[in-house]
């Protein structure tokens, strides 16, 4: 018995390793007639995953305006579904290309973000020292109280 369960992992082992050879061989996807630039994917890609995340925080709001995510991205690029369903399977069958498209979205993503902290930062910084001016204004007499107020407004 032990040897037939040898026998059969070997066989087993040969199959699997036939069919990893059979599934990597390079019979790219042909390129279609109306094929995506590389940077504009890379920007349709970058706006799809930005609605997508809108979706899960603002999907009332993105309702209420009527807003489908795919079809205002479509429009926005003038492009249709199926343009950009047969761009990205072509893109996708070079896996290492299509890898280097994703982290420019990525490092697009992280630096927006970056921006938006920095000034999500600024503005509470901004709000902080205006708490901080309306109490001093709520200490002092009357006169400091009026040119405090006028610093304020302005």
């Amino acid at each position: 018995m032990t040897v037939k369960v040898l026998f059969m992992k070997k066989y087993f082992l040969i199959a699997v390793g036939f069919c990893c050879l059979i599934s990597c061989n390079n019979n790219a996807i042909d390129k279609p007639d109306n094929l995506i630039e590389k940077d504009k994917m890379v920007d349709i890609i970058y706006d799809l995953t930005i609605l997508q995340a809108m979706r899960g925080n603002f999907q009332a709001k993105l309702d209420s305006n009527n807003i489908d995510a795919a079809n205002y991205v479509y429009k926005k690029y003038k492009i249709d579904s199926l343009q950009f369903a047969n761009s990205n399977r072509y893109y996708a069958s070079d896996v290492a290309s299509y890898n280097r498209m994703y982290n420019r979205v990525n490092e697009r993503l992280v630096s927006e973000k970056a921006k938006a902290d920095t000034l999500a930062k600024k503005e509470e910084d901004q709000i902080k020292n205006k708490l901080k001016l309306q109490e001093e204004i709520s200490k002092t007499d009357t006169v400091k109280k009026k040119k405090m107020q006028i610093k304020l407004a302005n």
